[in-house]
């Protein structure tokens, strides 16, 4: 499982002109789920994203979390997250779990997001979405669990 994280000031998720998922401070997550991924990943990349220190001090140094600062996560799932594009023009997605195995880790995640108390607001898993957000800093960090 990989997530592309992204501090924002704000982001939404648009769908047929509608908007879905809408948070103010906090971090846009761009999920995609490997064909070998289990709920032991979700479980791992939720509890890491949840303690990431992220949000700067008063000092201006990232030392706080979502916690601290009463962030909120919109998770959106993105299987191009796993394409690979070392060999021609056109990228592979062969690595990319199909959606009768992402989806229910997808929503897996997200409930275990929530389930820590976080404010948690999502897209639509399979949907064509346009993804607004300001990038606060820039500030953004690829978390994957390395695969033994």
């Amino acid at each position: 499982m990989r997530a592309l994280l992204q501090r924002v000031t704000e982001a939404s998720v648009t769908i047929d002109g509608e908007v879905v998922g809408k948070i103010g401070k906090g971090y846009l997550v761009l999920l995609g789920v490997r064909t070998t991924d289990t709920q032991a990943e979700a479980d791992w990349l939720a509890e890491k994203l949840h303690g990431l220190r992220m949000f700067e001090d008063a000092d201006g140094k990232m030392n706080l979390g979502l916690d601290d600062v009463g962030g909120e996560l919109l998770v959106v799932s993105q299987f191009t997250l796993y394409g690979d594009a070392r060999k021609g023009r056109r990228p592979s997605y062969i690595d990319a779990a199909p959606p009768a195995i992402s989806e229910p880790l997808y929503e897996y995640f997200v409930a275990n997001l929530r389930g820590r108390g976080l404010t948690v607001e999502t897209g639509r898993f399979g949907a064509d979405m346009k993804v607004a957000l300001i990038n606060d800093g820039p500030a953004t960090i690829l978390l994957e669990k390395e695969h033994l």
